[in-house]
Order: C-alpha cells, then sequence, then structure tokens
C-alpha cells in the first residue's frame, strides 16, 4: 500500500491526502497499532478510527479537522496531538476528550483557533496563553504535558482554584458599534471645523514655549518677546 509505513505497532499514514481514514488502513493496522500518524493529511472526520483500538499515540497534525471532530472511546491514549487543524471550540473539544480519552497525559492543540498564540494571532498575548493553559489544566486535570510545556504544580494548583473562570470569550461586535458610526469618529480638531463645508481656520494655543537653539525657524515667539 502507497505511503503506509510500519515499524512494529508504529503505522504512518503521512501526507496522502486523504480525507478520511482508509477503510483497509483500519481492517490491516488497527488491531495491532499502538502509534498512528496521520498528519499532513486532508481529514475532516476521523471515521474509522475505531478499528485502533489499542491506540496510545495518535498524531493528527496538519488536517482539516474542526469543531465536529469526534474520537471513538480510546482507554489507552496517552498522547494526542491536533497542531494546526481548524478547531476554534475549546470548551467543547476539551469535554469530549475527557470523555473519551480518560488516560491522556499529553495534549499539543497548536496553531488551532482554540489555542491562543501570539505568534500566530497579534491579537494574542502571553496572558492569554496562560489563562487557556489554565482552562485545559481545569478540564482535563491529569495532563503532564500541555502544548511543548511541562505542566508545572503552580500551574495546576492554580487549576483547581481558577480554572473554571478562565475561558476566554471574544465578544461580538455590533453592527451599530459607536466605532462605526460617523457621527462619534473621534477627530482632533475642535467642532467648529468639522464640518467639510467649513474652511474657517482655527486658532490654537500653546502652553510651552521654545528656548533651545535648534530649528529656529520653528519655534512659537509670543508678543512680550517681540
Amino acid at each position: 500500500m502507497a505511503g503506509l509505513v510500519v515499524s512494529g505497532t508504529q503505522v504512518s499514514y503521512i501526507g496522502q491526502d486523504c480525507r478520511e481514514i482508509p477503510e483497509h488502513l483500519g481492517r490491516d493496522c488497527g488491531h495491532f497499532a499502538k502509534r498512528l500518524d496521520l498528519s499532513f493529511n486532508l481529514l475532516r472526520s476521523l471515521e474509522g478510527l475505531s478499528a485502533f483500538e489499542s491506540l496510545e499515540e495518535l498524531i493528527l497534525d496538519n488536517n482539516l479537522l474542526g469543531n465536529d471532530l469526534v474520537l471513538p472511546g480510546l482507554p489507552r491514549l496517552h498522547t494526542l496531538t491536533l497542531n494546526k487543524n481548524q478547531i476554534s471550540d475549546l470548551e467543547c473539544l476539551l469535554d469530549h476528550l475527557a470523555e473519551v480519552t480518560p488516560a491522556l497525559e499529553y495534549l499539543s492543540l497548536l496553531g488551532n483557533v482554540a489555542c491562543p498564540n501570539e505568534l500566530i494571532s497579534l491579537e494574542k498575548d502571553e496572558e492569554d496563553y496562560k489563562r487557556y493553559r489554565c482552562f485545559v489544566l481545569h478540564k482535563l486535570p491529569n495532563l503532564k504535558f500541555l502544548d511543548a510545556r511541562k505542566v508545572t504544580k503552580q500551574e495546576r494548583e492554580e487549576a483547581l482554584v481558577r480554572g473554571a473562570f478562565m475561558k476566554v470569550v471574544k465578544p461580538k461586535a455590533s453592527s451599530d458599534s459607536i466605532a462605526t458610526s460617523p457621527e462619534c469618529q473621534y477627530t482632533p480638531l475642535p467642532s467648529a471645523s468639522r464640518e467639510l463645508t467649513s474652511h474657517r481656520g482655527v486658532l490654537g494655543k500653546c502652553r510651552y514655549i521654545y528656548y533651545g537653539k535648534n530649528s529656529e525657524g520653528n519655534r512659537f515667539i509670543r508678543d512680550d518677546q517681540l
């Protein structure tokens, strides 16, 4: 079978552009595989994974898996990587994993919208990522590694106390938002000069006096200095 690599109990089927798990893959390898790597495909569904009942490690990086991701019961699975997919609903995913992967110890979600990362989104920062870790550990308290970082004792303790409140909810922008209203747009100009049809000049006062020797042509001169 082209693209299939088998080494002991390790099975790899990488970069084959498959949209679903081939039936023959489960039929031929499901009964002995403990590690399955399906990265760099076009997977949108994990139907067929139920044939791999003894899985301990599952690699699903660089696919098209979204919020409708459904895993079968995998009681022995301790490692799951879902890096660079299309998952945005973190709570839904974690609730599902808590139900079907009770032995999970290593989880990686880097590259998904559900995992706030300032290297991917300029709107996110380190504090967003810390809150994310706290919330994940609240939902999956048995994790030892999250993404590429070991779970610390301090993180585990904080998750017990604050984890339930660390879910980050991004408010939806209102269609009649003040920021988009032309009547409320900020302008530094006085009200007398805001109309496009008004051509009157506007005088301003400055309380600062320039006493320097550079850029002499740009300094302000008061009447009592003439």
